[in-house]
């Protein structure tokens, strides 16, 4: 358990976040649970550079990174985490040089593996709140099934070529949940590479830290039933209305558990 002392904020904490501390909507309060929340963040590619970046910024006091995959040279026009001389290195590793030298007074923890249905099951329950941050559709599924059963928030996002899109899976019982809008995975034809520009996954993963910082601080509106979507060809963003589907395979059972018990 937290102690008290241990979320008192330092003399150099009150340094580091001053500008966030004045902000009314924060405030010491809110900066002493940012500093006690634990975040689970998948992936510290493309989406997860911004997002890792912002929360280690911002202060959240455990980061935990799941991702498999090394770093290569095709990488760095998006992955902004990442030094040009770590080709070659896992890319939690590289991520969490950045990230110690950004903000040096936090708990890193790494783990340079995908992440199962098997592992979220029995280290979700630790987190606050979970961040997917990758672009595999199993995994998008899977988080989105396991934090749906465990009741923990999960911040959803995604791009294609020039657009991205951010939601909220609350556990509240009147929330959609990432099947509600997409029930069944449509994967392409055949695993082919697509066309990015570094900018659209950093719009994705500052909005994703943006919801988990508003989260775990207990202020703002969050993207709970909504998603901004944007098309950057365009400079177009949107709030898209989400209702949670009563036929939903995954959290239309659950809510029927709960008026059973």
């Amino acid at each position: 358990m937290t102690t008290h002392s241990e979320t008192e904020l330092t003399q150099d904490e009150l340094a580091r976040y001053r500008r966030q501390l004045i902000l009314p909507e924060i405030g010491p309060e809110g900066q002493q649970r940012i500093k006690k929340a634990k975040v689970l963040v998948i992936g510290a590619g493309g989406i997860g550079s911004p997002l890792l970046l912002y929360l280690a910024a911002a202060g959240i006091g455990h980061i935990s990174i799941y991702d498999h995959d090394v770093l290569d040279l095709t990488n760095m026009n998006r992955q902004i985490i990442h030094d040009s001389g770590n080709v070659g290195v896992p890319k939690v590793q590289s991520a969490e040089q950045t990230l110690k030298r950004l903000n040096p007074g936090l708990h890193y923890e790494l783990h340079a593996e995908r992440l199962t249905r098997e592992t979220a099951l029995s280290i979700v329950p630790e987190y606050d709140i979970v961040v997917n941050a990758v672009d595999n559709l199993d995994t998008r599924y899977m988080l989105n099934d396991v934090c749906v059963e465990l009741r923990k928030p999960l911040v959803e996002g995604s791009i294609f070529h020039f657009e991205g899109q951010v939601m909220l899976i609350s556990p509240d019982e009147d929330s959609a949940c990432y099947r509600c809008v997409y029930p069944e995975p449509q994967e392409p034809p055949k695993k082919q590479e697509f066309g990015v520009i570094g900018v659209t996954p950093g719009i994705v993963g500052t909005l994703q830290a943006a919801e988990v910082l508003k989260y775990v601080a207990g202020t703002g509106r969050s993207l709970k039933n909504r998603m901004i979507y944007f098309d950057l060809l365009s400079a177009s963003f949107r709030e898209i209305e989400l209702k949670p589907d009563p036929d939903c395979p995954v959290c239309s059972k659950l809510k029927q558990q709960s008026v059973l018990l």
